[in-house]
């Protein structure tokens, strides 16, 4: 059986957690829309209890008419809250008939400093009706229902006219100029915000947008320099052939001449592919101006530099010991001549792992393993604690983006997480094939106990969501 609310509960369900467009303006927190409410309401309790008292006595209405009048004006203003234009209509209606059944009272039984056509009370109500309603739609509207207030002003007062009054025209006029002008530099401000946010936003997706980009563009470049080395010893090995056996025949050269050919064709249009890949200016200096992304042989600005393996990551370890960090490495199992695009993977993971602790881990020691299976290769990288605070990076923000592009290519998975030390892991699981690992293998515990599909951000940079986060 569903739970009885309690009127607690009730109140909060009504209040909401977050402002719906019928709430009151700036309200944003709900314990801040319930205070505008309870304000709202003492105010028209005010007003239409004593207004309707005021305008009884100055106008000599009876205590039932006094109090309608009033509650009317009351009645607007908490209508204003939700609606508005409604609410201006009825503050306005109700102004006017105050002051056609005060008209006739004026020259007889009234005081001759009475307030007329706009009593304190109809005047204090129609103002705040007209501020809330500056607050929550467009300045032509504003300006438009303005007019309509100080166009039956002067009708009345000019046009209709009374005896024995003190005039309120100008004050009117002053007093509504005000709190319109009050609720559109209020409503401008906070459009402002808003429309500061909304792009604030949308340029931080749009950065992310283009960080993904530029990341598969790199990866495909290389993965595109490995597939045309294949292609060119494709080209070599078909030209070769028919010298390595005696007498080949007519149609065994008409094969191989064919293979050759079409591995050229497609060699043509891997380069001009290549090229335009590459017209991005990945030699340029501000395409590769990172001070803590490591290199090693081969690894530089040169576009068209052989692509790294993993027989290169003895020289990718020195390199960052030179730089100053104490690295351990680690490795279980031998190498199973894993293909082209996994080595070049695993080697790009190691590096970005290795950048993102010169950036954001100074004085931190490393540990790198490197495990061999027969069905893929894992690579667990974990810093300890840094033991110092790390300055500006100058990087590009890429981080864990790129290690999960290119496990996701090949069917494989990328973890990282904070460590309970203050340090943090990386670990990446690549298959040979693409299919994913066996149940069976002895892999660490942070994919074993992996959930089906989440996401965990940079921890070094905010950028989109990066990676799988481990429990």
């Amino acid at each position: 059986m569903p739970t009885p609310k309690t009127p607690r509960r009730r109140l909060r369900t009504w209040l909401g957690e977050n402002p719906s467009r019928h709430s009151p303006p700036f309200a944003r927190h709900r314990w801040l829309r319930l205070l505008t409410y309870l304000l709202v309401a003492y105010t028209a309790l005010g007003i239409g209890l004593g207004g309707g008292e005021q305008l009884g006595e100055e106008y000599r209405f009876t205590t039932a008419v006094g109090l309608l009048l009033g509650l009317v004006q009351g009645a607007a203003v908490v209508l204003a809250i939700w609606r508005p234009v409604p609410a201006w209509a009825v503050s306005l209606a109700g102004a006017v008939l105050t002051a056609l059944l005060a008209r006739p009272h004026l020259g007889t039984d009234a005081s001759a400093g009475v307030n007329w056509p706009w009593p304190a009370p109809v005047l204090l109500a129609h103002m705040l009706v007209l501020l809330l309603l500056a607050l929550r739609i467009g300045l032509r509207g504003t300006l438009g229902a303005l007019g309509a207030s100080l166009l039956v002003t002067w009708v009345l007062q000019g046009v209709i006219g009374a005896q024995r009054y003190s005039p309120t025209c100008l004050m009117a006029i002053a007093l509504f100029a005000v709190a319109v002008l009050i609720g559109t530099v209020l409503r401008s401000r906070s459009e402002a915000r808003t429309q500061l946010a909304r792009q604030t936003t949308i340029t931080a997706e749009e950065r992310a947008r283009r960080a993904l980009l530029e990341e598969r563009s790199r990866i495909a470049r290389e993965l595109h320099d490995v597939v045309a080395h294949h292609m060119s010893v494709i080209s070599i090995q078909a030209q070769v052939a028919p010298h390595l056996v005696e007498n080949p025949s007519e149609e065994l050269r008409e094969n191989l001449a064919g293979i050759r050919n079409n591995a050229l064709e497609a060699l043509t249009e891997l380069r001009r592919v290549l090229g335009v890949l590459r017209s991005e200016g990945p030699d340029e200096p501000g395409a590769v101006d990172d001070t803590h992304r490591l290199s090693a042989p081969g690894t530089g600005p040169a576009p068209h530099a052989p692509q790294p393996n993993l027989a290169r990551l003895d020289a990718l370890i020195e390199n960052t010991r030179a730089a100053g960090v104490e690295v351990a490495m680690k490795t279980k199992g031998q190498p199973r001549g894993y293909p082209p695009g996994v080595e070049l993977s695993a080697y790009r993971i190691v590096q970005e792992a290795l950048s993102n602790v010169l950036r954001h881990a100074p004085g931190a020691k490393v540990t790198v393993e490197v495990l061999h299976y027969s069905h893929g290769i894992c690579l667990d990288i974990t810093n300890s604690r840094p033991s110092r605070p790390a300055p500006p990076s100058p990087g590009s923000g890429h981080g864990l983006l790129g290690m999960r592009e290119r496990a996701a290519m090949l069917g494989g998975h990328v973890l990282a997480r904070g460590e309970r030390e203050g340090g943090f892991r990386v670990t990446a699981f690549l298959p040979r094939d693409g299919t994913p690992a066996p149940t069976g293998l002895d892999l660490p515990a942070v994919f074993r106990n992996r959930p089906p599909s989440d996401s965990t951000p940079d921890p070094y940079r905010p950028e989109p969501p990066t990676g799988d986060q481990a429990p």
